[in-house]
């Protein structure tokens, strides 16, 4: 029988507070001591009731179902899943899910691959099983989970398939991308699913889904299973046999409403979402001819290729590519800030961009300003008053003259076949014209000097 692969995926949804209560949802790589996010909901003290459910995280799971093409049931009820683990401090977990439950979104589609629901549930504790201590920070975040139908043939399908779906849910800002997402996996090579538990990673699973492959081979299981993946020592052990729905005992909750979207409230989300990166990627590549490997850089950030759209309104597509794929990438990489963490106006952007192509300042002059826009730009027309590029082959002879008087070892290392000394040269001219002078003609004008 062909290997049949479904995820059931969860990621911690972006918003500033719980789920049901108003402490801050602070996860990812952010360091919290523990126990400083909490209140008596979060913590279940005794005779504590929910708040009612987060609309941040409401409008968050709606827009996922939309971007993954899922049909978006106007009303959903909360459910309690009863299970015992000390990270769950009330009993159960409250999730739409369920025996009795209506998902968020269903019968979807996402790059050929069935999604079967999305639905939205809150987070348990953090247990530390070798000290006993529980951390309630992340007790009740907020917890998208989408599960797919075993549409999957291959790990390195599962792999690729995952990296798009988070490219797509970071356009809409849905998913915290510095805490990852894990996946409890369902792998089936004999018709009874073995379901692997808290994969944590795209590589992980990569790694469980292939060792689950080969073992089920080998052992050919015929009863459903619950596993767990060991990261250490790359492979599964039983848990226990699978649970069914009936297991966790769900039941409606009944301190919670059951939420009712309008259709109107849907059309307009769906009205305001961003083209997927898939279509962003063929359309770039077909409009502005672009190759295929620029455009995927463009397209791994939303604000990137937004950004580059409306340069490409006002200047040609392919002067501006390397402009922003490599030179504007490498100022924010320096300074550790993405796009959007600082303020570059396109028109700035297109005016620097100008002033190079009509040959006013070099490019090396328009590298030192465009370090200058972080975090904020500005017209560099007055700068470009004062750095305006020396083409005058008199006005470039002084300095080279100046630069061979000055250096007149690295004139003798060029002329006895030293090649880095012409280098040398060049770079002592750009520093003696302050980068204005015209490189071509520099260089040019330098080896007739040498001769």
């Amino acid at each position: 029988m062909p290997l049949k692969i479904g995820l059931e995926i969860h990621g911690y949804l972006l918003t500033h507070e719980k789920l049901f209560c108003r402490c801050k949802a602070e996860h990812g790589l952010k360091k919290v001591a523990p126990n400083m996010n909490i209140c008596p909901i979060c913590t279940a003290q005794p005779g504590s009731k929910p708040m009612l459910p987060n609309s941040e995280a409401i409008k968050k799971i709606l827009q996922i179902g939309l971007m993954l093409g899922c049909k978006i049931n106007p009303r959903f009820t909360w459910q309690r899943k009863h299970y015992d683990w000390p990270d769950l401090p009330k009993g159960y977990q409250t999730t739409i899910s369920g025996s009795y439950s209506i998902p968020v979104g269903e019968n979807g589609k996402f790059l050929g691959i069935k999604i079967r629901e999305v639905h939205l549930e809150e987070d348990p504790a953090k247990w530390d099983p070798i000290t006993g201590c529980v951390d309630y920070n992340r007790s009740g975040m907020p917890l998208v989970e989408i599960v797919t139908e075993p549409d999957f043939k291959s790990a390195e399908q599962v792999s690729l398939w995952l990296k798009q779906l988070i490219l797509t849910l970071s356009y809409i800002k849905a998913l915290d991308k510095e805490s990852g997402i894990k996946a409890d996996v369902n792998v089936s090579l004999h018709g009874d699913r073995i379901e692997v538990k808290n994969v944590n990673s795209i590589r992980e699973i990569v790694e469980a889904i292939k060792h689950e492959a080969i073992r089920q081979k080998q052992e050919k299981p015929t009863k459903k299973e619950t596993r767990a993946w060991l990261a250490d020592s790359k492979k599964t052990v039983k848990m226990r046999e699978k649970e069914e729905a009936a297991d966790y005992r769900f039941i409606p909750e009944p301190d919670l409403p059951i939420i009712k979207i309008k259709e109107k409230e849907i059309s307009k989300i769906k009205s305001k979402l961003p083209e997927s990166p898939s279509k962003k990627l063929n359309k770039i590549i077909k409009k502005h001819k672009i190759d295929e490997k620029n455009a995927e850089i463009l397209t791994s950030n939303l604000e990137l290729v937004e950004f580059f759209e409306k340069i490409a309104q006002k200047v040609s597509a392919g002067f501006a590519l390397p402009w922003i794929t490599i030179e504007l990438l490498r100022v924010l990489n320096y300074n550790k800030k993405t796009l959007e963490q600082v303020n570059i106006q396109p028109q700035h952007f297109v005016e620097l961009l100008n002033l190079v192509k009509q040959g006013k300042i070099t490019e090396l002059k328009a590298k030192r300003i465009l370090n200058k826009f972080i975090p904020k730009s500005f017209s560099p027309n007055k700068l470009a008053k004062k750095a305006e590029k020396i083409t005058d082959k008199t006005n470039i002879n002084k300095i080279i003259y100046k630069v061979i008087k000055n250096n007149k070892k690295a004139v003798e290392d060029f002329k006895a076949g030293q090649k880095n000394a012409l280098n040398f040269l060049m770079g002592e001219i750009m520093k003696a014209s302050n980068r204005r002078a015209d490189y071509k003609t520099a260089i040019k004008l330098l080896k007739q000097k040498l001769k």
